[in-house]
């Protein structure tokens, strides 16, 4: 019971993780932001990401950036040529097609341009709330709380929110965390998740953040 006790300083964790995650591999959408803020290669990395490895995901995106890397070449190629350049990432030819679609719909109705917008962005089709506000936030450099299954996971876990969906812990997030930390808050989580917070068995014993968790859940960790 005393874990559950523990006191939630989202300051202090922040600030631990900003230390910390410099030894940890960042999110790979989160990298190439970081040498190029193209909102089109924000969005169509981001989609190529979901369900895939960071390192399918980088590969993937830099073999189809070189054919085309905006929206009028992109819908020069077939939805095939896309399947082979993106390959092997998670549902390859779904992905292909939507690429497709979303580049005729930002030609026909955005003059070629990502919008800034997430109301906007959502109208896409493919473009989930997850891939909007990492577009905003990394592509337009706005506010925006970008949350995966590792932000729900441990926002979950370290007792700072109680949700059921990401799209509720975003939504309570927004309203809880300080405006501040919303841009950062996904790399850092992800890479916590990623190395050290897993789904199951996570390293509690090695965890930069142990102090301020509340271990919500976890039945076994190392």
């Amino acid at each position: 019971m005393a874990e559950r006790l523990k006191k939630i300083d989202i300051d202090k964790i922040v600030e631990i993780l900003k230390r910390e995650s410099k030894k940890w591999d960042v999110p790979v959408v989160s990298l190439m932001s970081r040498h190029d803020r193209d909102p089109f290669k924000i969005l169509i990395s981001t989609i190529l990401s979901l369900r895939t490895k960071d390192e399918v995901t980088a590969r993937a995106s830099e073999r189809l950036f070189k054919k085309a890397d905006n929206p009028y070449d992109m819908v020069k190629l077939s939805e095939k040529e896309i399947e082979e350049l993106i390959y092997p990432v998670g549902f390859y030819r779904n992905k292909a097609k939507t690429i497709k679609e979303i580049c005729k719909t930002l030609i026909g109705k955005y003059n070629g341009k990502v919008p800034d917008s997430l109301d906007e962005l959502l109208k896409f089709k493919g473009v989930g709330r997850k891939t909007a506000n990492l577009v905003v936030t990394l592509g337009f450099n706005k506010p925006g709380i970008c949350v995966d299954t590792h932000v729900h996971r441990i926002m979950n876990r370290i007792g700072y929110v109680k949700t059921k969906t990401p799209e509720e812990t975003e939504f309570a997030l927004r309203k809880k965390l300080p405006k501040k930390y919303w841009k950062i808050i996904n790399e850092l989580l992800v890479a916590l998740g990623q190395h050290i917070c897993h789904p199951t068995s996570p390293k509690c014993s090695i965890c930069p953040i142990r102090d301020y968790c509340q271990k919500v859940g976890v039945r076994r960790s190392r």
